[in-house]
């Protein structure tokens, strides 16, 4: 079961509160690669709210512009496991705003975070800080130019950050690798030349052939001797 805060229960039982979606995306300028963020919510007006930072829990206050840029969000699924969630957000392709945030920079792969907080008209205002519903990244964006009398659209398709598990390090096992991580560490630095080393037994030099008995002498299966 998830909780609410007290001042949204009392709003809630008062029957007052409307929800409303707040969506924040971080893209990548295409000229020099730092991030720029917008913010969008789904009512009308420019207006400063407050919502709950995922990372550190903390309330935050962000700049949101309406003008019904953002259109709709499919259902985020609340689970309590590590399984990847798909989402799609659905933005107006006719914005202004939008148009600057998806071709002018690079979405993908950019972090995005939705909020769902409880909205009070008649104040016109949060009730209490909105609370995370859902944190991850662009996986693909999908503009849609309409012909002549046809429906144009921008979705962004996103997954969450528990795909961050799935990633493989590229990185190799080398001695340059290791001392990027910890100058003094020295684990691997014959790591390319340990394969060329002889060993010298009695008279015998060079490196020492191997040949694999398929029975072990007491039944434990297979194991290398030495010849």
């Amino acid at each position: 079961m998830r909780s609410i805060s007290a001042e949204n229960l009392a709003a809630l039982e008062a029957r007052q509160l409307v929800a409303r979606d707040f969506l924040s995306v971080w893209a990548r300028n295409r000229d020099n690669g730092s991030l720029v963020s917008d913010h969008l919510w789904s009512d009308v007006g420019t207006r400063t709210h407050a919502v709950i930072n995922p990372d550190s829990g903390l309330s935050v206050d962000r700049e949101y512009h309406g003008a019904f840029s953002l259109v709709s969000i499919s259902d985020i699924p609340l689970v309590s496991n590590l399984t990847v969630q798909t989402i799609s957000v659905s933005l107006s392709q006719i914005s202004d705003r939008v148009n600057a945030l998806v071709r002018q920079y690079d979405v993908k792969q950019g972090r995005i975070e939705i909020h769902r907080g409880l909205y009070n008209p008649a104040r016109q205002e949060l009730v209490a800080p909105a609370e995370p519903r859902f944190v991850g990244f662009v996986d693909q964006v999908e503009i849609t130019t309409p012909g002549e009398g046809s429906e144009g659209s921008c979705v962004l398709r996103c997954v969450s950050h528990t795909q961050e598990l799935t990633r493989y390090n590229p990185d190799t096992r080398s001695d340059a690798s290791q001392r990027r991580r910890l100058a003094h560490d020295a684990f691997y630095q014959d790591t390319t030349v340990v394969a060329e080393w002889e060993h010298f037994w009695g008279k015998a030099s060079g490196p020492i052939p191997t040949t694999t008995a398929h029975t072990g002498r007491f039944g434990f299966g297979t194991f290398t001797v030495n010849i």
